[in-house]
């Protein structure tokens, strides 16, 4: 396990608010200046939604995967590693943080392949939508070693030269399973995990991955929690030890999580 690497998983109203994004990256610099190593995995599903709109292009979704035709996905291309990125990045470094800005065509980063969703027996074709094949972990230790703060956009790439978006959440996963984290940080627009996501008393604060998995058979996990989830489960095979979903809308949240306050669901291998 590397010590003191944290995979940040960031997405949300917390990146699309400009107040919040700034109070956030400010933790985010808090937490790198006391001596831990980050790496930042990126969405950006709004900007993107945007930007379609401007341009009068209509995308929709199948199981959580945006249809992607060759001129979706270079929007999102634009958008992510263009865009989304450099704003984080520029924020970072006048924050003092040494951040670089990558996507995954950055020295061979993510490659990836073609992703079909299999619905009811079928292959369902979704265009230019990836599942990561590799992950090139060299690069990113060599940034961290020499200090720097890496910030990644999730754009693949095959063997053919063909460009894919892939799902930020399974980038995170795959990027702290291969690097070893001391945990992967899934900062989202929620709480966290409820026994009973209608009554927000019962919010899981801490839970083992075998009683996530009763949940998920009983039901009481669905919708678009379920695939952050299922990351979550797949980034704990990989040998992380725990991860954690917070509300990044929440005020300080970085700071209370390290203080030990209950905050978010923490699941444990």
């Amino acid at each position: 396990m590397r010590e003191n690497l944290i995979v940040v998983k960031y997405g949300g109203n917390a990146m699309t608010n400009i107040e919040k994004k700034k109070e956030f990256l400010k933790d985010i610099a808090k937490l790198t200046k006391s001596g831990k190593k980050l790496i930042i995995v990126h969405g950006g599903g709004p900007e993107i939604n945007n930007m379609l709109k401007k341009i009068g292009k209509e995308s929709y979704f199948i199981q959580g995967n945006r249809v992607s035709d060759k001129e979706i996905v270079e929007i999102a291309e634009m958008v992510l590693a263009g865009k989304v990125n450099k704003g984080i990045v520029g924020e970072l470094n006048n924050l003092g943080i040494k951040a670089v800005g990558l996507s995954g065509k950055d020295a061979g980063l993510i490659k990836a392949q073609k992703k079909y969703l299999n619905i009811d027996g079928n292959n369902i074709d979704v265009g230019f939508v990836g599942k990561i094949t590799k992950i090139n972990g060299n690069i990113l230790k060599l940034l961290l070693g020499n200090g720097y703060l890496p910030v990644i956009s999730t754009i693949g790439l095959d063997d053919n030269g063909n460009t894919y978006n892939i799902n930020a959440d399974y980038v995170a996963g795959e990027i702290a399973g291969k690097l070893k984290a001391e945990k992967l940080l899934f900062f989202t627009d929620v709480d966290g995990i409820y026994t009973n996501f209608e009554d927000k008393n019962t919010l899981i604060n801490e839970i083992e991955k075998n009683e996530i998995l009763k949940l998920i058979d009983s039901g009481n996990i669905n919708g678009g929690m379920l695939p952050k989830v299922n990351a979550c489960l797949e980034t704990l095979d990989k040998g992380v030890s725990e991860v954690v979903i917070l509300n990044g809308e929440i005020e300080s949240i970085i700071d209370k999580y390290f203080s030990n306050e209950k905050v978010g669901t923490t699941i444990k291998g």
